[in-house]
């Protein structure tokens, strides 16, 4: 009987949220339960619930279910959604009819029941519904005051919470638009019914602004949270999202604003070499990196990056397009992919093809990093006619590549990436050369779809590379399943 009432309650749960299939049999791996908290509340207890939250950001294999492939849930997608449909990736090195429905979301030839939909959604709700359960019991200072945590701590925790909350719908109101907007943990079937419709985008994005400002106000002002993990959310990783919400919302003066309140804290600087926030040997001890998630080997549940093993069955290839927009002699596309030796460095964290077809490689997943925001910045002085400051950071990012020497030691030309600022560029040919730089900076770094449906320019991008893309593809479709548990009351999204 208790079996079954466990079951029923994740049906319930799973109406709105994620694709139930994966989990009726067993739990999320490394998942504190509401009950666990509840009847047992600890100090440790409340931290590992934070703790899990964060695990649905990894590229860890069979977080939720086992070899789904046909839920697209083996993996975090985000490089199938961002890199591969943007053009810079290709499924694999040599082209065959290994999961199919990876070349329809290239081609922009998919439906709503492509696995690759359902899979981000319910990775991505999945870490709401964690950080939802984070967050009530934080605030619920009856559960509090039967366990040993001090103020400090408790904040900190919550600003977490809050953070990976903003992060997770961030990420959905990007690819779908309107959502289900979940802030606290479901209970019964009324709480399920009365979620299942979608919110506007205009509502997550203000969510998104007040859980951030709830982070802000909470974590810490020091560069890591807690020195001995410094893997957590940091205000510095708050920040730098307030500014990325404001650029993707167009609200230049505040990106900037927000950049440089980032900037005056000096948590953060360009390193001079541009492998180093990706090389597994430099993790925590390198300047650039703000938020990554922080794979580890040989632990018990596994927290290794299984994208490698993907990356071993031939998985994960640049794109000739994306090949040919490095200029001469730029040293970032070595360190991206080596090209010959089929192997995609910035991921697998290291250029002699060590980890490569290991699912347990401890390579971190980094989300942001200093040259990001920089280039954040850039833009936004860019589009307020401050070009000439705004290609002078441009030029910053292009320095450090130029002093960066080539993936097999030899020294990069020093006349490879001349500096752009003083040339005499009008705005547009200044925004030109920031989204050229963007490209080859931040290659293979899930950022690439996302800055084509911002700028605008998507459909003539993707189309001259003879993708089926279409206007309306700005937004992925809403899965089918989630469409079909709701009873009808989610719509999907317009052209599917």
């Amino acid at each position: 009987m208790k079996n079954y009432i466990v079951k029923l309650l994740a049906m319930v749960c799973c109406v709105t949220v994620i694709s139930c299939e994966a989990y009726l049999d067993e739990d999320p791996i490394g998942l504190i339960t509401q009950n666990q908290i509840n009847t047992e509340p600890t100090a440790a207890s409340i931290t590992s619930s934070v703790n899990s939250t964060y695990q649905l950001l990894s590229s860890t294999l069979n977080i939720v279910g086992q070899w789904n492939w046909d839920d697209g849930t083996v993996t975090r997608n985000d490089f199938l959604l961002q890199d591969i449909a943007s053009g810079d990736m290709q499924k694999k090195w040599n082209p065959d009819g290994d999961q199919a429905w990876m070349d329809e979301i290239a081609a922009f030839n998919f439906t709503s029941m492509n696995p690759g939909f359902n899979g981000i959604w319910s990775y991505n709700y999945e870490g709401i519904s964690r950080a939802n359960q984070a967050i009530s019991t934080l605030n619920n200072e009856e559960v509090l005051s039967s366990v040993q945590m001090d103020a400090a701590t408790k904040d900190r925790l919550l600003g977490e919470a809050y953070f990976l909350r903003a992060f997770y719908y961030f990420d959905l109101v990007n690819n779908f638009g309107g959502v289900p907007l979940l802030t606290e943990p479901l209970k019964d079937f009324a709480d399920a019914y009365n979620v299942a419709n979608r919110n506007s985008a205009e509502e997550v994005w203000a969510q998104i602004n007040e859980d951030l400002q709830e982070a802000v106000s909470l974590l810490p002002a020091q560069k890591y949270s807690s020195s001995s993990e410094p893997w957590r959310v940091s205000l510095g990783a708050a920040l730098a999202m307030q500014a990325k919400v404001a650029l993707f919302q167009e609200n230049w003066s505040e990106a900037i604003n927000k950049v440089n309140e980032l900037q005056a804290h000096n948590f953060y600087s360009l390193n001079d070499h541009y492998f180093d926030p990706f090389d597994v040997s430099n993790e925590y001890q390198e300047n650039e990196v703000i938020f990554s998630y922080n794979h580890v080997s040989g632990v018990n549940p596994a927290k290794g990056n299984g994208l490698a093993a993907l990356m071993g069955w031939g998985f994960v290839a640049p794109t000739d397009d994306f090949i040919n927009a490095f200029e001469e002699n730029d040293p970032r596309l070595g360190y991206t992919v080596q090209i010959d030796e089929q192997q995609p460095n910035k991921l697998l964290g290291s250029t002699d093809g060590n980890y490569k077809g290991n699912e347990d490689s401890p390579g971190n997943k980094v989300f942001i990093r200093y040259a990001d925001v920089l280039l954040w910045k850039a833009e936004a002085l860019i589009q307020t006619g401050e070009v000439e400051e705004g290609l002078q950071i441009v030029d910053q990012i292009r320095t450090r590549a130029r002093n960066t020497q080539m993936v097999d030691g030899s020294s990069t030309p020093s006349d490879a990436l001349p500096n752009y600022a003083g040339t005499g560029m009008s705005q547009a040919e200044a925004l030109q050369a920031l989204r050229h730089e963007r490209r080859v900076e931040l290659g293979f770094e899930s950022q690439r779809f996302n800055d084509l449906k911002r700028w605008g320019i998507a459909e003539e991008i993707l189309s001259d590379m003879g993708k089926n893309y279409k206007d309306f593809n700005n937004l992925y479709p809403i899965p089918q399943g989630e469409i079909d548990r709701s009873g009808g009351q989610i719509e999907q999204n317009t052209g599917y």
